[in-house]
């Protein structure tokens, strides 16, 4: 069950991804305790933090102004002093408490919030860096070719001041996401996450308003992400990890074949708890021994696409036969 990812040496292709069970240490040794590869913290939102460090700063300068007798006084911060402490405090005693790679997850906006954020989560133990850019340009004045600029200057500018692997979550909304893909590991990721989720509002009609949330995914978005691992996997060397789309051990099965080195979930361990975690691995070993696999190796990449096949052309031909196959599907029904 051992693979590679990022150059860390994994015990298991399954991990935990960036997501609600990691609030605490004891949540993330309980992940750890399931027999998973590694753990992806949640993300540090560096907007957050600045709101916060903004809170407070307010909230001093608010007692400042007070009568003479009560200057020396004080109320107790909402937060801690330095917003950052509190998570930066939790990666460190995380990665310490658990025998498997802590992998921490960061999401912010400027550069300069990216490379100084990074540096800290790198000096507070994580053994690699998840670089989670959300970026959907809402000013339509903005380029295709401005946002993949953004993205590149990010990954170069974070690579060049920590010493640890890092690896981009990004989005499959590129006008050529497997060129892009490749564009991101030539700036100096160690690998790419596929695929960030896009979280699109949904309107309440009976209150006519626009309401955010997220919703658990389901084994139906992992197509998309397989499609792609299984387009990269013979035209890099850098590793590819698959999220999005699990619920059982097949689909964990399935993103190998397609060539991913990692398989991440969060939502099937909501669902069904941390423990699920070790059936999730069961059913790939059971599997694996069925058919006489005696390493994740031996058949990771089996469904990828050829090297010296002509990506056009197959993906013309996989689109004709899709549609062939509905045809004489759904047309017998009419």
């Amino acid at each position: 069950m051992e693979t590679t990812y990022l150059g860390l040496q994994l015990r298991s292709p399954l991990v935990a991804s960036a997501g609600p069970l990691t609030q605490t240490v004891d949540q993330v040794k309980k992940l750890a305790d399931t027999g998973i590869g590694a753990v992806v913290m949640h993300s540090m939102f560096a907007e957050r933090l600045r709101r916060e460090a903004a809170h407070d700063a307010d909230l001093e300068d608010s007692y400042a102004e007070s009568f003479a007798e009560a200057t020396s006084y004080f109320p107790t911060p909402a937060v801690e002093p330095d917003p950052a402490r509190g998570y930066l405090s939790l990666v460190e005693r995380s990665a310490a408490a658990i025998p498997i790679p802590l992998i921490a997850s960061l999401n912010a906006a400027d550069v300069g919030s990216w490379t100084t954020y990074a540096k800290q989560l790198a000096d507070a133990g994580a053994s690699a860096l998840e670089c989670n850019i959300y970026f959907v340009p809402g000013e339509v004045s903005i380029t295709g070719a401005e946002v993949e600029a953004r993205h590149l200057e990010i990954v170069a500018a974070v690579t060049s001041v920590v010493q640890i692997p890092v690896a981009v979550k990004m989005s499959p909304y590129f006008s050529s996401v497997g060129n892009f893909a490749l564009q991101l590991i030539e700036a100096g990721a160690y690998g790419v996450v596929l695929f960030n989720r896009f979280l699109q509002p949904k309107v309440q009609v009976s209150k006519m308003a626009v309401v955010s949330g997220l919703d658990l995914s389901t084994p139906a978005d992992a197509q998309v992400p397989r499609t792609w691992i299984a387009t990269l996997r013979n035209q890099t060397h850098a590793s590819l990890a698959a999220t999005s789309g699990v619920e059982t051990a097949e689909d964990v099965i399935a993103y190998l074949l397609a060539g991913a080195d990692v398989v991440m979930t969060t939502s099937a361990l909501v669902r069904h708890g941390a423990g699920y975690a070790e059936q999730l691995t069961s059913g790939v070993a059971e599997w694996m021994a069925a058919r006489g696999f005696k390493s994740v190796s031996d058949f990771r990449g089996k469904l990828a696409v050829p090297f010296e096949t002509d990506g056009n052309a197959y993906a013309r031909a996989g689109y004709v036969s899709a549609l062939e196959n509905a045809q004489e599907t759904y047309g017998s029904l009419a």
